[in-house]
Formats: C-alpha cells, structure tokens, sequence
C-alpha cells in the first residue's frame, strides 16, 4: 500500500514541507483552476509537478504528483447536453497530457451537480474537536422548506418530515443561510458553489434523467475514454457517491458493489475501474467493504481510507459524522487485510499495478486545525493521526503474516 496525501496545490493550508514531514510517499492533486469542460495543458501539469517537487526553501522535496483526483466529467456530459461531445474531446485530451507527464492513476466521479455533501463543515465532539456531519433532519428541512423541491417530502419517514419542519421553524435567518452555504458549496480547491436558483435550474435539468438513463451515459462516457486510457496505460477509477443515496431527487448510480459490478462491466478493461472509498460507502449499512475489496479487488485502483459513525440503523437515509480513521463502521484492520491480501495476488501475477496508492480521507479538526482554516475535510492534523493509524495497522498486519 502506497500512503499519499491529498494536496490542493500552492493555496493549501498545508505545505509541501509538511507532506515530507508526515511520511508520504506520493501526492494526490488536481488542476482545480481549470473550467470543468476545458483541457488540462501540458504546460498547467508540469507547473504542478514542478510546486510538488519543490520545498519552500527552494529545495527538491522529492514527491511527485502521481494520482489525480480528480479530473472532473462537466454536466453537460452527464446530461449529455449542450457542449458535451466537445468536452470529451476535451477529456481524452487531458488524458493524452497526464500520460505524457508520468502521471497513471485518474480518480473521477459521476455525482451529479453536488460533490460530497454535508449538512455541518464544524460539529463539535465531545474532545472538542470538530468533524463534518450529514444530518438527515437539517438535510430535509433544507429541501423541503429552504429550497421548496416540489415532491421534497415524498418517500421521506413521517417522523423525519415533522422533525424537519419543527428543525426549520427554529432556524433563525443566519442558520438556514449557513445550512445552504454548506450544502452547495464547491469541490474543495476551486469552482465556486452554486446559488439557490443556479441549483434549481440543475435540478430542472436531472428531471428528465432516471437513474437508468444516467447510467447509460456513464456507459457512454466509458466508452469514449477507457479506450484513449487503456492505450496510454492509464488507470481510471470512479469515486462513489457520497453520501451513497438519491439526494434532492437526482439519480445515483455509484453508491453499491451491484453499482460497480455494472460500471466496471460496461467498458471491461484494466483501465476502468473504482476508486474504493470506506467512508463514501460506509454510511449505508448494507455495504461491506472488506467484502468489496476481496470481490472487486482486482479493479481497485484507488483507495479512500477513512470512517463514519451512523447515527442510526437505517439502510440509508440516515445521519453520520466523520469519526476516527480506526472507528465507526467499517471494520478498518478487515478492510487492510483485503487491500493486503490483493496486492499479494498481483505481486503473483507480476501486475505492474501491484502497489494500491491510498490517502486517509477527510478528518476531524484537531488541536490547532480550526486556526489554518483549511479545505473543510481536509486538516493537517487530523489527516495526520489518521494517516499514522493506518500505517500502524497496515504494520502490523504485514508484520503479522510474515511479509
């Protein structure tokens, strides 16, 4: 397992000094600057290897960029709508220009118009710290009576409607803002969140678009640019959705093993396949994730290595909170193991792939984190303990089997 660090480049809170300091042995950035759509140069790729492979002392640090995450899919390819086809052009291009520069590993997601979502960037625990949270009554009480989705209220528990409209009744005008900041904000490191009404307009769009049809064009997608990847010797891997169920009506189709069995089917080549996110995927109780790595391993090109407490017992729907890397729901030492059992299974058949570079996701604030006011997720410090949690496991375990 090959322990990297995600970086947002020179605006990050946390130097490229630092990603030395923590032990990494690569880095996972992104050209964040880029209009989604839009070619990433050659000229852009090599003005961020060169700020990873420098230290603010002008020396070398001796990192190199070697997964990218992420190179976005614009709407306009998920509808399939207005410039898409360009935007493909586009897409093989930046695939073409990653290749040139050395760069293998391209993490992307599918989610539409929101990223990772979360109701609370700052909930406090009982250390004092801080984490990100999905609240299911905050999130309803935000489509149902903030944005007035028509149809918010549909298929929702009763309990939860009623809490949502006592929760929305309380909120004085700062809260509801707060909560609609939080929830349409931008990727971390770059485009701007969406307005209320730029939202709606996206959802006008994915009205017309069931999830059956947005999995045709995610099968569209592949197949246009797995065959430009499998030729330069790249390996694409889609980041699932996060929170792994529908939200404010849009279609998810990256939220289940039976979700990959199928993305990975419909283009079959070892460039295609999954980036596997613990905590992506963790807050759904009927996802196994050591189960997903020993059946889906061998298309594993990426791994997001991180915890969430449900707060609850519903299969999805329900609330969480970031919790520690070796806590929450995913047995994580079970997830190691299978991650170590694969890599053995390549080293065997002499796969050049062999090594699966991981990051620990996100984090909780921890001592003076709240102070950089970093990417929300995305702490020097508590990435820090994480990072040297799972390292201590990984140890072990190899330690343990003789490796």
């Amino acid at each position: 397992m090959r322990a990297t660090w995600r970086w947002f480049g020179p605006q990050d809170t946390v130097p490229v000094d630092w990603m030395m300091q923590a032990g990494v042995e690569g880095v996972v950035s992104a050209l964040h600057h880029v209009p989604y759509g839009a070619a990433w140069t050659p000229d852009e790729i090599a003005k961020r290897q060169a700020e990873i492979a420098t230290m603010r002392d002008g020396g070398p640090s001796g990192l190199a960029w070697e997964v990218v995450e992420s190179l976005p899919v614009s709407e306009d390819v998920k509808t399939q709508t207005g410039d898409w086809r360009a935007h493909l052009d586009a897409y093989r291009s930046s695939l073409e220009a990653l290749a040139a520069a050395g760069i293998r590993v391209v993490c992307y997601n599918f989610m539409p118009v929101l990223d990772w979502t979360r109701t609370d960037l700052a909930w406090r625990l009982p250390h004092g710290g801080t984490a990100m949270r999905f609240d299911a009554v905050d999130f309803a009480a935000f489509d149902i009576h903030i944005l007035g989705r028509p149809g918010a209220a549909d298929g929702l528990p009763e309990d939860v409607v009623e809490a949502a409209g006592r929760r929305h009744a309380a909120m004085d005008d700062p809260a509801k803002e707060r909560l609609a900041a939080n929830l349409v904000m931008g990727l971390p490191g770059g485009q701007a969140g969406l307005t209320l009404d730029e939202l709606c307009d996206h959802l006008a769009t994915y009205a017309a678009i069931p999830e059956d049809r947005l999995r045709r064009h995610l099968a569209d997608f592949l197949a246009e640019v797995v065959p430009t990847a499998e030729r330069l010797g790249l390996r694409m891997c889609c980041h699932p959705d996060d929170p792994p169920w529908p939200l404010l009506g849009l279609p998810r189709i990256a939220s289940t093993e039976a979700d990959y069995v199928s993305l990975t089917a419909a283009v079959d080549s070892p460039a295609n396949g999954v980036t596997l996110c613990s905590g992506a995927l963790g807050p759904r109780t009927d996802n196994d994730l050591p189960g997903m790595m020993r059946r889906l391993g061998r298309k594993v090109h990426f791994l997001h290595l991180r915890n969430v407490a449900r707060e609850g017992d519903a299969v999805t729907g329900g609330s969480f909170h970031e919790a520690d890397h070796l806590a929450g729901a995913t047995d994580m030492a079970a997830l190691v193991a299978a991650v170590l059992a694969e890599e053995d299974r390549r080293n065997a058949e002499g796969r050049a792939d062999a090594e699966i570079p991981f990051r620990p996701d996100h984090g909780q604030d921890l001592m003076d984190d709240a102070a950089r006011g970093g990417q929300p997720g995305y702490p020097a410090v508590g990435r820090l303990k994480g990072l040297a949690e799972l390292r201590g496991v990984v140890a072990g375990l190899r330690h343990g089997a003789g490796r």
